[in-house]
């Protein structure tokens, strides 16, 4: 079975095609905030232009647009090829990609977020087991509250310096690691924002 991994929640553009849990095509690079016109192009750059049987997409937390771009794409898709679609969280892939890589005990992974917080979600050792719920939370208010030594994800350096002690490990989303989380439950196709978004209808605004 092939399934297109689709992940712009963060600065990383990943895509990923896998055929039975091997990666058969990939991409994967910081595009800062040039998802909109990358992601298409690197889909089409697949073999058979990234087509599949199902597909997974990052709904979140992360970047509001990043997020809200992936969904979109992934929605298209699937409606066109008449395939499955579910999704998965960002913090669950970074802290499978930590426990694989890095970890030998719980651990805490972080996401750059706005307005000075962190998405932020703590898992067992195994990096599959949440320990807390996804949460945005001020960076200053976290520092003082997380006593892990080793953090992780894109968020870690701005916790370390601001806790002045500990390791940051930097890690992204990466689409071609989605095996690590297929047999976690699926998500709804929807964003996980964790906050309020930036941006307000004009209706809501009031004037100074």
């Amino acid at each position: 079975m092939r399934i297109l991994v689709i992940d712009t929640a963060t600065q990383a553009l990943s895509v990923a095609l896998l055929d039975d849990g091997a990666t058969i095509g990939h991409f994967h690079e910081i595009v800062g905030r040039g998802h909109a016109e990358a992601l298409l192009p690197a889909i089409a750059a697949l073999p058979d232009g990234g087509r599949a049987d199902a597909i997974a997409v990052d709904v979140g937390p992360g970047s509001f647009t990043g997020v809200r771009i992936g969904i979109a794409a992934a929605r298209a898709l699937a409606l066109a090829w008449g395939v499955p679609l579910h999704g998965y969280g960002a913090l669950s892939l970074i802290s499978a990609m930590a426990a694989a890589g890095h970890g030998n005990g719980p651990m805490t992974v972080t996401i750059t977020g706005g307005h000075g917080e962190l998405f932020w979600q703590s898992f067992s050792a195994d990096g599959l087991t949440p320990l807390t719920s996804p949460a945005s939370t001020p960076i200053a208010t976290l520092a003082m509250e997380l006593d892990h030594l080793i953090l992780y994800g894109t968020g870690a350096e701005a916790l370390v310096t601001a806790r002045g002690n500990g390791t940051a490990v930097s890690l992204y989303p990466n689409a071609a690691a989605y095996p690590l989380i297929a047999a976690l439950p699926a998500l709804p196709p929807s964003p996980i924002y964790c906050r309020d978004a930036d941006a307000r209808p004009m209706a809501d605004r009031t004037a100074p």
